[in-house]
């Protein structure tokens, strides 16, 4: 069987785990297993459900540190935003539990007597879930848990630059009570996740990842048959900063939501559009505190800021920060591929990095980046801020920061987007509420929240009919009511 390596991204040369590369033939093993243990499993109740899945939440809870660990080490993520991705997991199986016991349909008044109807959810069978590395815990949680409590079966194929989190976090919902045919793992790269997508027997996919690879993954989807096809696919979030913002609230959102996990999250701040009255000032505190983030090794509890995952992405990186001087930005801060890093001999790092005289048209205010760099453009007043923000092909999440509420509140109403912030930065969502974007950051579908319990199910509608004759809807056989012509 062909194997490849997971390796470290601040060290390349050591090996995390040594995994398998799974056939299509193998990928059609998984769903075949997971398609008949999903039969029993639907046939138990959805509280019984619940209670597994609330084991799980204990389970994961109790391997938090070992399991950050894993992450910083395989992900590259500082100690503590490994330790958030796996809390993340916990609390999204906390959350998924607590939904085994609400409502999962609604009631109707019926046109006739004596006649009931409603509907419920049922599970769709198998699906398959394709995940990427930088949430390597917390993406899966969010997509398995509710996959299970909606009564299906699973099989995921997580990225094979962090696959060994994911296969930790199965063994653990396993230990703590998920039956372990259920929850399938599938491994490597085009071939299984090309195999799961367009399965015959697979009846929903969810991917997250980039725009160009779930477009094919849509379409490769949609030529087998119908199924629930539900795609994340990234963003070019913008924080906009108002004259009259707490610039102290943010510095410190703006650090944090562009250079947190080196700028690689789906929901990283990648623009600052700032009145012109404040940007000096802004920019000069921005970069000095972005000069002195260290970087480092992702296990020291001192680093600030992690490697990149592999060096083909910090050079892609570096190579769009030279595309942006040369479209005529200035790099205030940072700008550099460091390989000279200590303690981390091959990993590849880029500096926190601002870019100013940014404009709106340039590819640096337009493409996603994924990493440490921070666009900034000049809006005078909010509806010009709101023009730039919303003149991307994404609409992920945005954020404006204010005193004023009449502006705050125009702003949220205006931004095309999935998530917006009032004086908060990009990154930070709550599993309560829906996860997902508009334009092409996905295709309409949200996780978390209940929606993650609605794209893993669908709707039955159900009729009840207790007058013992025949009653036929929508033909105006009802008597007259009293009062009108002819009662």
């Amino acid at each position: 069987m062909a194997t490849f390596d997971s390796v470290s991204p601040a060290r390349p040369a050591e090996v995390v785990a040594t995994l398998p590369v799974h056939t299509a033939a193998e990928v059609d093993a998984a769903v075949a297993a997971a398609a008949d243990a999903q039969r029993a499993w639907a046939r138990v109740p959805v509280p019984a459900r619940a209670e597994r899945i609330g084991a799980c939440a204990a389970a994961l809870a109790g391997r938090k540190h070992e399991l950050a660990r894993l992450v910083s080490w395989e992900a590259g993520k500082v100690l503590v935003e490994a330790g958030g991705d796996v809390q993340e997991a916990v609390d999204m199986a906390g959350f998924v539990a607590g939904q085994g016991r609400a409502a999962w349909g609604e009631t109707v008044p019926s046109e006739l007597a004596s006649k009931l109807a409603w509907t419920s959810r049922q599970p769709i069978g198998v699906v398959g879930l394709i995940t990427p590395w930088n949430f390597p815990v917390a993406i899966p949680a969010w997509k398995v848990f509710p996959a299970l409590l909606a009564g299906n079966g699973v099989v995921i194929k997580p990225s094979e630059l962090a696959p060994r989190c994911c296969e930790v976090f199965v063994e653990t919902c396993i230990d703590a009570g998920i039956p372990a045919e259920l929850l399938q793992v599938v491994h490597g790269g085009a071939e299984p996740g090309e195999a799961l997508a367009v399965h015959g027997a697979v009846g929903a996919v969810s991917f997250t990842g980039s725009v160009a690879t779930g477009r094919r993954v849509a379409v490769a989807a949609m030529e087998r048959g119908p199924r629930t096809v539900s795609l994340e696919l990234g963003g070019k979030n913008a924080m906009i900063v108002r004259a009259d913002a707490d610039l102290d609230l943010v510095i410190d959102g703006a650090i944090f939501g562009a250079f947190g996990t080196a700028g690689q999250r789906c929901t990283s701040t990648s623009r600052l559009v700032v009145e012109p009255s404040v940007v000096d000032e802004l920019v000069g505190r921005i970069v000095d505190r972005a000069g002195r983030l260290r970087l480092g090794d992702p296990l020291d509890p001192a680093t600030d800021v992690g490697p990149l995952i592999t060096a083909q992405a910090a050079e892609r990186v570096a190579a769009a920060i030279d595309a942006a001087v040369a479209e005529g930005a200035r790099v205030a801060c940072g700008g550099k591929l460091r390989r000279d890093v200590p303690h981390c001999g091959g990993g590849s790092f880029v500096e926190p990095t601002v870019l100013t005289g940014v404009k709106p048209e340039a590819r640096a205010a337009k493409e996603e980046l994924f990493g440490p760099v921070l666009a900034v453009l000049e809006a005078t007043d909010l509806d010009e801020a709101v023009g730039i923000v919303n003149g991307v092909e994404f609409g992920l999440s945005a954020a404006v920061y204010t005193r004023d509420i009449n502006e705050a509140l125009r702003a949220v109403e205006t931004i095309d987007a999935g998530i917006v912030y009032v004086n908060a930065p990009t990154i930070g969502a709550e599993i309560g509420l829906p996860f997902g974007g508009t334009k092409h950051t996905g295709n309409g579908f949200r996780e978390a929240g209940t929606h993650g319990i609605r794209q893993f199910s669908q709707v039955k509608s159900v009729y009840v009919d207790y007058s013992q004759r025949l009653q036929r809807a929508q033909i105006d056989n009802r008597p007259p009511v009293p009062g009108e012509t002819g009662a």
